[in-house]
């Protein structure tokens, strides 16, 4: 038996689609029953113990910054002998030094590693699914704010991630670690030319002036300084990387294509659109 957390999010509920179209015995952990959620549903919380026997497998994907939901995670994985744990983590640990933000997932990765349970480390890149987070300026004024400029990165479709963690679960043999990206390393304005070509609209680039502007814009009532600094942070590096990370991952293991950032946006068009029709 297979539990995966993080069920109602973009992966998890890809991973959910993904599991029951490959057929398999799984159960999806839940803090209550959700009637939209095509998936056998087990009620837990990562903020207390667990009760995972009966669970083989684990995929644990845990929110925020701290380490308690993984460190009950894995008590709990230990005290029911789960075999193996695929964990969702960053492509941010990578880096050397490490910023903050991977720091948090090394953490965690870490603690998965102490446990002796046998684990995968999946470390995506940017979600395709992000998108989301221009649409209020895009609603309010028809731009986008840019605060990396030359940075380019390859933006991943959260289904590919799922498609890669269920043959992690399902299949034998995989590796200690693996960095799930897209297929095209992009600068945001060419993102955001592809996306308004894709819902019919002409939209603005607009660049900040300063990390610290762009965090002031995404938090107007103040960010905790940890978080501030981390996003910082991360948007620095993510301007001086003028090349973009890619792997073959996808294809590799999936055994498919990853979905460029064009098809993902005709996809999600009419989604989209509604969403900046209503608000």
């Amino acid at each position: 038996m297979l539990l995966v957390t993080g069920a109602t999010g973009h992966v998890g509920r890809a991973l959910v689609g993904e599991l029951n179209r490959r057929g398999a015995a799984f159960r999806a952990l839940v803090r209550t029953a959700r009637p939209d959620l095509p998936a056998e549903q087990q009620l837990g919380d990562l903020d207390r113990p667990l009760d995972l026997r009966g669970v083989e497998k684990l995929f644990l994907l845990v929110p925020g910054t701290g380490l308690t939901h993984t460190t009950n995670a894995v008590a709990a994985a230990r005290a029911a002998g789960v075999r193996r744990i695929a964990y969702l983590s960053s492509y941010a640990v990578l880096g050397d030094p490490v910023p903050a933000m991977g720091r948090w997932h090394h953490e965690r990765e870490q603690l998965i590693l102490g446990s002796g349970i046998p684990a995968t480390f999946l470390r995506p890149t940017g979600f395709m699914t992000n998108t989301a987070d221009w649409l209020p300026t895009i609603r309010a004024g028809g731009y986008v704010l840019d605060p990396i400029g030359p940075g380019r990165a390859a933006p991943v479709d959260p289904a590919d991630i799922a498609a890669v963690a269920a043959a992690v679960l399902l299949e034998d043999g995989h590796e200690p670690s693996y960095t799930v990206t897209g297929p095209e390393a992009l600068t945001l304005s060419e993102q955001v030319a592809i996306l308004g070509a894709s819902i019919g609209r002409t939209l603005e680039v607009r660049p900040v002036e300063t990390p610290e502007d762009a965090v002031r814009f995404r938090y107007p009532d103040g960010a905790p300084p940890e978080l501030a600094a981390a996003i910082i942070e991360g948007l620095q590096l993510m301007r001086a990387d003028t090349v973009g990370l890619r792997t073959d991952v996808v294809r590799r293991v999936a055994g498919r294509e990853p979905r460029t950032y064009a098809q993902w946006c005709a996809a999600n068009a009419d989604l989209l659109d509604r969403k900046l029709s209503t608000g």
